[in-house]
């Protein structure tokens, strides 16, 4: 695969799965904290607090577990690479 179109992809492919986390994130967040049934048209401060911390807990996890695979990813090409020198 051409290198430019690999990279393109590789771009698109983030920009999706950002957006699903956002997605995801917003639901769930809102499902948490804010009731079915609104009674103001404003959020009440208790349902901004929850808003402000679901949010943050979303984005810590979501950057542990980023930094996990990239790990994880690093130790497959190590393994990856000592095989192929090791049966070369």
């Amino acid at each position: 695969m051409d290198p430019m179109k690999a990279q393109q992809l590789a771009a698109e492919l983030e920009v999706e799965m950002m957006a699903d986390m956002y997605n995801r994130m917003t639901n769930g967040c809102h499902r948490k904290c804010v009731p079915p049934h609104y009674k103001e048209a404003e959020l009440t401060k208790g349902e901004s607090v929850c808003l402000d911390r679901c949010v943050a807990k979303y984005l810590d996890l979501h950057e542990r577990l980023g930094r996990k695979l990239t790990e994880l990813s690093v130790q497959d090409e190590e393994t990856m690479r000592k095989a192929a020198v090791g049966s070369g």
